[in-house]
């Protein structure tokens, strides 16, 4: 599934298991700061659908019992609403539950990834490149 409609690529960094990694940990962290578990995958081959269904049951109980620490949860993760309101429109075949997961994920991976871009810029800025 593929609900974002940017020009970030996300395929390349899919299978970096040290980005995937990072990706969880922040999600864990994000998860966390708003009284929900979120654990790491036990398999790498099979992290996007093991965490794509603890996202999705947090996800589907905000929706359904606390909208509000959902907002707050989305705000923290750097998800306007317009891009949810427009990721449901364009694929009403998933439930909303399911779009903002998908979201949510392609958020925090691109999140990991611009960081360690940065990051590794910096150290060649600095070593003089």
């Amino acid at each position: 599934m593929d609900l974002t409609k940017d020009s970030f690529e996300i395929e390349d960094y899919k299978s970096k298991e040290e980005v995937i990694r990072q990706t969880v940990n922040q999600i864990i962290k994000d998860f966390a700061m708003f009284g929900m578990d979120v654990d790491f995958p036990p398999d790498m081959e099979m992290v996007y659908p093991h965490l794509f269904n603890q996202l999705e049951m947090h996800i589907a109980g905000l929706l359904s019992r606390n909208v509000q620490k959902l907002s707050a949860l989305l705000y923290q993760i750097d998800i306007p609403e317009q891009q949810i309101l427009t990721a449901w429109e364009l694929h009403p075949e998933f439930t909303h539950s399911q779009v903002i997961t998908e979201l949510v994920i392609y958020r925090e991976l691109k999140k990991v990834v611009f960081r360690n871009y940065y990051k590794n810029y910096k150290l060649k800025d600095e070593d003089g490149e």
